[in-house]
């Protein structure tokens, strides 16, 4: 770790006291051996004597520790409020940080303790006096039990603290004080911002390891490696409304998007619910530095677009406006409505051909179905293949759409349902397909395998502490049949070549996506975007601040050369779920944000 003051521009890292020095120390081990054993011997100051008086250094109280020396002890304390979180939802106290000409020259303690208090008295800058018991709440060195706090008069405000991230920093020694952070942030996760008022913030946007890097320990330790901080809304309370950021309020026109950037973050370094975080002192600068991206305009010539999206379990109650709640998806028809609008607008923007999608409500064709229903949606030239196999016993299903008056269907669709997809999981659908001016025809596979929640997770299946999660196992034999099953299909369904094109649940690097590279798929959007851990332009998914691909256009070594473009359109895994559908903030909106949780992938093949 490494800090700087803001006041002196002195460096303090690993640096031991001049006083030692003078002491006649000649050891850091020894210097603070010997500190620690004057500290538990010297009793703390108790009496609430007057303003000025003797008192105890806020520095002793925290100690070089994660817990104080003296918990359960009562102490007075005298320092400059520095944030006051008194009122409505917010912490019950305030932050109380000792005047810089009282602080200690011990880099390893901190200067500064919350005081959980309604008394009221006192306001920022102000010295006060408080006297309490030492108490370490879930990892944070307070003041509670306050029975005496007297004002002082008017203080001078600490400087703050320059903090610098990185995976190797530990913040205890800057607990409760006021920082800044000089360099620029960025967003990484928006998980929690409707819900507490939280952003994850980073130096730099981060990418899964394995979307780069083979399964194994490297990967499992630079997934777990930290350098990040929350910006809090100094409030304790759940659902804040307005949402507090971006300023003027969380909106469909005031999107704050994952990657977008912060400058000027500053305030008080926190610790609760097992993170640290800054509780701002003023709103940070925000930057659109990932703003939305218009739908891609299609290529001249003659060029099948294939697209696909995992559709975030679109279910349609009983198919004739009634029938909610169903299992999955929306919860009534007023949400269902709006989440098949964005979808269709998510769906046709890019104006594709052929549409491959995943977790749609597995409920047969009838004309009540969901297939049908969402077919209907997107408009009268749009039509879905039917499979004469089963189509799984699970909730939900993979399905093909197309443009009847571009696209022809070639042959006879299939199913697997054999081998891991017998009685179990969503079985890949696969259909021929040619261009109204063209002879060559392309197959598209449309596959949805196991995800990586642990849920009934034995044997093989378990995390093996690689990187992949669980089921990487089941998922990498679902990839091998998928493939030998392929290679029995009739040759000439796959003229020009075969495209596999779907929620694969893998990233690309892990073990499905390489049992697919030795079958002879490759994987398009990796080919002609690879991500690196510094750059990764195209992925479709976010999971706890990384970001990578799931879903994936792997095109067969006949079909590669004509593939002359393929990427993600950044439309849902960047924008924050409150302006999901399913969110109580979603906005009346029939736009393509947020119209899923997953990225689409798009693919343009030249026939």
């Amino acid at each position: 770790m490494s800090w700087v003051s803001a006041a002196a521009g002195n460096r303090h890292s690993k640096r031991w006291p001049d006083s030692a020095r003078l002491a006649g120390v000649k050891s850091p081990a020894l210097f603070a051996a010997t500190t620690l054993a004057l500290i538990l011997l010297t009793p703390l100051v108790s009496a609430a004597t007057a303003c000025g008086g003797a008192a105890t250094p806020i520095a002793r109280i925290q100690g070089e520790g994660d817990r104080s020396p003296f918990t359960g002890q009562t102490a007075t304390v005298e320092g400059i409020l520095t944030l006051d979180a008194r009122g409505k939802g917010g912490f019950r106290g305030f932050y109380l940080q000792q005047a810089d000409d009282q602080a200690d020259d011990n880099p390893a303690t901190s200067e500064a303790l919350f005081v959980y208090t309604r008394r009221p008295q006192g306001s920022l800058g102000q010295r006060l006096r408080v006297t309490g018991e030492v108490k370490e709440f879930h990892g944070l060195t307070e003041l509670v039990n306050v029975r005496e706090l007297e004002i002082c008069g008017r203080g001078t405000m600490p400087e703050a603290v320059s903090l610098e991230l990185s995976g190797e920093v530990t913040y205890e020694a800057l607990e409760n004080m006021r920082v800044f952070i000089p360099s620029p942030l960025t967003v990484i996760d928006s998980y929690n911002l409707a819900r507490y008022g939280e952003l994850t913030l980073a130096p730099r946007d981060r990418v899964i390891a394995t979307e780069y890097l083979s399964p194994g320990p490297l990967a499992r330790k630079l997934n777990d490696a930290n350098g990040q901080i929350t910006l809090d809304d100094r409030q304790g309370n759940r659902d804040p409304r307005p949402v507090p950021w971006p300023p003027g309020g969380l909106g469909a026109d005031n999107t704050l998007r994952a990657g977008d950037t912060l400058r000027g973050v500053r305030g008080v370094l926190d610790f609760r619910f097992g993170q640290w975080r800054i509780q701002p002192g003023s709103p940070p600068e925000f930057i659109a530095t990932n703003p939305r991206e218009p739908a891609p305009a299609r290529p001249a010539g003659s060029v099948l677009r294939v697209m696909t999206l995992n559709l975030a379990n679109l279910f349609n109650g009983n198919g004739r406006g009634g029938g909610f709640p169903t299992p999955r998806g929306a919860t009534n028809e007023s949400a269902y409505r709006q989440q098949q609008a964005r979808l269709v607008s998510a769906l046709t923007a890019p104006d594709p051909d052929i549409l491959a999608v995943s977790e749609l409500e597995n409920d047969g064709y009838s004309d009540n179905s969901a297939a049908a229903t969402l077919a209907k949606a997107l408009g009268p030239d749009w039509r879905y293949i039917r499979t004469p196999e089963k189509d799984g016993n699970d909730a939900i299903r993979t399905a093909l759409y197309y443009r009847q008056d571009r696209v022809i269907p070639v042959g006879e669709a299939h199913r697997l349902t054999s081998g891991p997809f017998r009685n179990t999981g969503r079985p890949p659908l696969a259909q021929a397909f040619r261009l109204r001016n063209s002879n060559d025809p392309v197959r598209v596979v449309v596959p949805h395998l196991k995800s990586k929640s642990c849920r009934g997770a034995t044997g093989a299946d378990r995390d093996q502490g690689d990187g992949q999660g669980c089921y990487a196992h089941r998922r990498t034999r679902a990839a091998e049949a998928i493939a030998d099953w392929l290679a029995d299909l009739p040759e000439q369904g796959a003229g020009a070549g075969t495209l596999i094109t779907g929620d694969i649940n893998s990233y690309t690097r892990e073990t499905p996506l390489e049992a697919f590279r030795q079958r002879g798929y490759t994987s398009m959007v990796a080919q002609h975007h690879p991500c690196t851990p510094a750059h990764c332009s195209h992925y479709t998914y976010r999971y706890k601040g990384r970001k990578g691909s799931l879903d994936h256009a792997l095109a067969s070594d006949r079909l590669a050369p004509r593939v002359v473009n393929a990427f993600t359109w950044r439309i849902n895994a960047d924008e924050p779920r409150a302006l999901g559908y399913q969110h109580d903030l979603a906005p009346d909106s029939s736009g393509p944000w947020r119209s899923s949780d997953h990225n689409p992938v798009i693919v343009d093949i030249r026939l």
